[in-house]
């Protein structure tokens, strides 16, 4: 029984470093993961971006006495592409969503801006990159769901922490978005 005993530590010890590699591997395999959907948001976050200015001019020769609300707008994109991490990201994400909801109000006060192709052509890119960042960010906080939950599950979790894996931030709506709007006429 002696000569038994070390094979039974030698194999207790092989199964936990087995145990460990293939933990690792795995929270590193969903980490990058994660790092490739917050790639995509961002993506998508830069097209929007990319089309706000062209937004910008074509209601600023419209309604060039709306100079506030088009501020705002480039204002709110300025912070979003000056923001790190997903959570400042986040919310210069609303606040920009904010300031062109603002400028959409504009945009309805004058009929001739809101009959140009080249605003229709803008809004329905617009309209696209929205829905394209929705699903960018359904992606994303899908694959932080699978991450936090894998680093918190036994035994990665008992790999996770000595291995300097943590819990990663979720792209949050901004508050109040529960809210149903109030629609006046």
């Amino acid at each position: 029984m002696n000569k038994i005993a070390p094979w039974i530590v030698l194999g207790l010890i092989a199964v936990l470093i087995l145990m460990g590699v293939s933990s690792y591997n795995g929270l590193v395999g969903l980490s990058e993961q994660i790092n490739g959907k917050w790639s995509q948001v961002e993506n998508q976050l830069q097209r929007r971006s990319d089309l706000i200015p062209n937004l910008v001019n074509t209601v600023k020769g419209y309604a060039a006495h709306e100079q506030q609300a088009i501020q705002a707008v480039a204002d709110a994109r300025a912070r979003l592409a000056g923001a790190p991490g997903p959570a400042a990201k986040a919310e210069a994400n609303n606040e920009l969503s904010g300031a062109l909801s603002r400028l959409l109000v504009v945009a309805e006060n004058y009929p001739d801006l809101k009959a140009d192709k080249n605003f229709r052509a803008l809004m329905d890119e617009l309209s696209g990159t929205e829905n394209r960042i929705a699903v960018a960010r359904k992606d994303y906080n899908d694959a932080v769901q699978v991450y936090n939950t894998k680093i918190r599950s036994f035994p990665a979790s008992l790999f996770a922490g000595m291995m300097g894996f943590s819990a990663k931030e979720y792209f949050k709506a901004e508050e109040g978005a529960k809210a149903v709007p109030q629609v006046k006429f």
